[in-house]
């Protein structure tokens, strides 16, 4: 009974938000929207397209890493006293802050690929869902139709 009300209270509190946004982020969701998805609403060339499937891989990599490391936390920390329990809510919002970080990095890589009209496409949907966009500055290709 006592360490089922510890786990209780551990959950609480690892997902109690840290402070009030007025916008969450706008994140593009490498790695978790399907990669022919992305592909097809921003309309990337091979080249775009390409390091999408290789970055959302190594998203799905690292992740597939932390979600093991917060597993291996869960099954061996210490949960017998409030003391123990503050310690591994602490550890447990450092991975889950890296899961954070990474995705924030893999669709900030990704934005940067991204031309001046596919951005804008970006900016249009983040304003329609009430999100704040990722700034970067996208992309100038080099127009494939040559002048004469």
């Amino acid at each position: 009974m006592k360490k089922g009300l510890f786990g209780f209270i551990f959950m609480f509190l690892a997902f109690i938000p840290q402070g009030i946004h007025a916008q969450e982020d706008c994140i593009l969701g490498v790695g978790i929207t399907p990669d022919s998805t992305l592909v097809r609403v921003f309309q990337l060339n091979g080249e775009q397209a390409e390091k999408i499937r290789n970055w959302s891989a190594e998203l799905k990599y690292r992740n597939e890493l932390l979600t093991n490391e917060a597993d291996n936390l869960l099954k061996r920390h210490p949960q017998n006293s409030p003391a123990e329990l503050v310690v591994l809510a602490e550890k447990y919002k450092a991975i889950s802050d890296s899961l954070v970080t990474i995705q924030r990095m893999i669709d900030m890589r990704t934005l940067k690929l991204l031309n001046g009209k596919q951005y804008g496409l970006y900016l249009e949907l983040c304003e329609k869902a009430f999100r704040q966009p990722y700034r970067v500055i996208p992309m100038k290709y080099q127009d494939s139709i040559s002048e004469k």
